[in-house]
């Protein structure tokens, strides 16, 4: 077995975190993001700068980085349960499939001016078509634009991406093998992958909030790190085990997690892991930095640089344009995308160890990499700045056109009665999909750890009949499920009263489809247990389903619906706990957590003078500040953003207060976030915006700040749009103290 050296693994450790650290300050003081000095860093640590200490061992930092990729896409996943991926999914797939297929058509057209052969060109096209979810990650984090509208877009597009990419992959190893594409084999693929999202998604989402909530008073932080992290490589290990990355199993369990009640908790204990390890793998990026191969293909890597930059801000744009985003949001999508990355290794990796892709052609894309890296943030600084010029610059009428499709493309017209029926289509194809998932991974485990059992109690003719059984008795509520009527009552009732009459085609057609659905899976058992021959298997199946429908269906609806009960409760767990619907006390009243926006009412105020029982009937039991409770709090307490409070009213209202309380425009917020705290000054008669009401002062434009109250003569006034400041007010306001420093010196 070969020898482990620990002490050369704690010695490229230390060496490239000291240097991480040195260059971050740095980058820092020059007001440049952090990810910049990171990639410095890996080039002063690499083999190829030959005036400082190098790595004893790069293969010790590949090691570090790829745990770094795991934990960076386990923290996104975070940001992105499996709710908001469904929400979002339309327009990520069809502006992910511009951006790829563009992208790849580019790369192969270069590719050939560049005298490529086919091959590589189809290799340089699929390598420059993805962008960096973890670089843009990083850059977005440190410009402090996570919150940005246009923000969860990128995500589900960047996620989107990942997982063509895994199709890509298995394209791009056919071409290359058989110089052609195998639909079968691609189509293998993409049903794999997505039966792999679904099973672990339905378990996840099934199991894991339960477990939390009945063990959360034990659960501490430490004990919190320990299972999130190893529910993270958990499910990393089981992609592998499937023929998919690592960093698509760390995305998957943290999107599970996000539709938790601990997903805030859990983000926040994690982040100083993702931080670390974060950090390592942009240093390794920094280390494929090769000065000479850079200066031997200058040409080649500015030219792909270009591609890649031009390209991305094109399609990007035209992406998010062609789904109905209005154009400032297109814009700074498309600004956003502007770098590839590790999935670019990645494939450039599948095509040298299928030794198709020319050697040097690696080198050329990390120098790449590297440079659309560096000008990735500035880019993205930039796109307000293009949409003020494309604003200015193009004819009215076209930005009326673009305007007017973007709000008619989010409009929903449709009549009632298509809306019901589009539910209810939408609703069986859900409930079809997932029981079928689950009967066929039921199947699989039966089939894998049941039967040997069975083999070794019965004789195998009695084996395969048991076998058989206890498989179709543990599918029975999901085959009812299936087979359940898609059509509510109330829906019946409502077409009705909406047409007059209800079509029974679509009924039929729904009835008929799962009826062949259901047949199959149950021939599916049969055959695999060999219990029966074909012939008697089609009746078998069918006197099943007799007895399914009508003699065990009371019983079978029962336990289809503590688990389909079970199953919505955990995937609106968050949105039960913010409206309280899941925490009933006493009658109609529930204790609710809502979370201050920056646009709340009465930000700034105490809390007797906000009178939050006698203007909204509801009593405040405690508030939530960073990482402190405070229980009953006092009258003089004041409510800041952030501030997550615990109420408790009826429905009314609490749906009355939510959106008083969660109101913010932080969308459009402020970029920068570096030293940005809550603070408060007086102005004197020398502050250029004394005289002036608050819609003319412009603290957000000029100062990036927002303004949460006016503290004058001892008395906190709202603030509003026709507010006079004058000499001796004390504002609290929320921004950076150097920036302010003008409004009171």
């Amino acid at each position: 077995m070969e020898s482990f050296d620990i002490n050369s693994l704690i010695t490229d450790l230390a060496l490239i975190l000291v240097l991480g650290a040195v260059a971050t300050i740095i980058f820092k003081m020059l007001k440049q993001p952090v990810v910049l000095g990171y990639i410095v860093a890996g080039f002063i640590a690499s083999p190829h700068f030959a005036f400082f200490p190098s790595v004893a061992t790069e293969a010790n930092i590949e090691f570090w980085a790829q745990i770094g990729i795991i934990v960076l896409l386990f923290s996104l996943g975070l940001e992105f349960s499996f709710k908001k991926l469904l929400n979002v999914g339309g327009s990520a797939v069809i502006t992910a499939l511009i951006i790829v297929t563009g992208m790849m058509g580019l790369g192969f057209v270069v590719g050939k001016l560049l005298g490529f052969p086919a091959i590589d060109a189809i290799f340089l096209g699929g390598m420059i078509s993805m962008s960096s979810t973890t670089i843009i990650i990083k850059a977005l984090s440190d410009l402090g634009m996570r919150q940005r509208r246009f923000v969860p877009m990128i995500f589900a597009v960047l996620i989107v991406e990942d997982l063509f990419a895994v199709v890509m992959m298995v394209i791009l190893s056919s071409v290359a093998v058989n110089q052609t594409v195998q639909g079968d084999q691609m189509l293998s693929s993409i049903l794999k992958l997505s039966f792999f999202l679904i099973q672990w998604f339905v378990i996840g989402i099934y199991l894991l909030p339960t477990l939390f909530k009945r063990f959360r008073k034990i659960i501490s932080d430490e004990m919190m790190l320990i299972i999130s992290m190893g529910l993270c490589f958990s499910m990393a290990v089981f992609a592998v085990k499937s023929d998919f990355s690592m960093a698509l199993g760390a995305f998957v369990m943290g999107s599970i997690l996000a539709g938790t009640a601990e997903a805030e908790r859990i983000e926040r204990i994690v982040g100083p892991i993702k931080d670390l390890f974060g950090a390592v793998f942009f240093i390794s990026v920094g280390m494929m930095v090769n000065p000479q191969v850079i200066a031997d293909n200058a040409g080649t890597i500015a030219l792909l640089s270009v591609v890649v930059i031009v390209g991305m801000i094109i399609f990007g744009t035209f992406g998010m344009l062609a789904t109905g985003q209005p154009l400032k949001l297109a814009v700074q999508s498309g600004f956003t995308l502007t770098q590839i990355g590790e999935f670019s290794f990645i494939i450039a990796s599948l095509g040298m160890s299928l030794k198709v892709l020319e050697p040097s052609i690696y080198p050329i894309i990390v120098a790449v990499s590297v440079i659309t890296t560096f000008t990735t943030p500035f880019f993205i600084k930039s796109a307000d700045g293009v949409y003020n010029m494309l604003e200015r610059v193009l004819p009215s009428k076209w930005t009326r056109l673009l305007n007017g499709y973007s709000e008619s493309a989010s409009q929903n017209e449709m009549s009632e009665a298509r809306q019901i029926w589009n539910r209810v289509i939408k609703r069986y194809i859900i409930r079809t999909v997932l029981y079928t998932v689950v009967i066929i991974a039921i199947t699989f485990l039966s089939n894998t750890y049941l039967d040997p059992i069975f083999d070794s109690i019965f004789n195998p003719r009695w084996s395969n009949f048991v076998g058989a059984g206890v498989t179709l008795l543990a599918i029975s509520p999901f085959l009812y499920g299936i087979l359940s009527p898609a059509v509510r009552n109330r829906e019946r009732n409502m077409l009705v009263e909406q047409s007059g009459n209800v079509s029974y085609v679509p009924i039929v057609v729904m009835w008929v489809t799962s009826l062949v659905i259901t047949q199959s899976l149950i021939m599916s058992v049969l055959y695999s247990y060999e219990a029966f021959s074909s012939q008697v298997s089609i009746l078998v199946s069918m006197a099943i389903i007799a007895l399914i429908a009508l003699v065990f269906a009371p019983l079978l609806r029962e336990r289809i619906k503590r688990v389909e009960q079970r199953f919505i409760g955990n995937v609106n767990v968050r949105e039960n706990r913010r409206t309280g619907r899941d925490n009933t006390l006493v009658s109609d009243l529930h204790l609710a957590y809502m979370t201050v926006g920056h646009d709340c009412p009465f930000i700034g105020e105490r809390l007797k003078n906000a009178d939050l029982r006698g203007k909204y009937g509801i009593n405040l039991v405690n508030i939530q500040r960073g990482g402190r409770l405070y229980p009953v709090p006092t009258g003089e307490m004041r409510i800041f953003p952030g501030d997550v409070l615990g109420v408790i009213g009826n429905d009314e209202q609490i749906q009355r207060m939510l959106p008083l309380v969660e109101a913010s425009s932080l969308a459009e917020a402020p970029s920068s976030t570096d030293n940005v705290r809550l603070t408060h000054f007086t102005i004197s008669e020398q502050s250029p915006i004394i005289g002036k009401p608050l819609k003319k002062a412009r603290l957000r434009e000029d100062y990036e700040a927002l303004l949460v109250a006016v503290e004058r003569e001892q008395e906190y006034l709202t603030p509003q749009l026709d507010l006079v400041f004058q000499p001796g007010d004390i504002l609290w306001i929320v921004g950076e103290p150097k920036r302010l420093k003008p409004l009171h010196s």
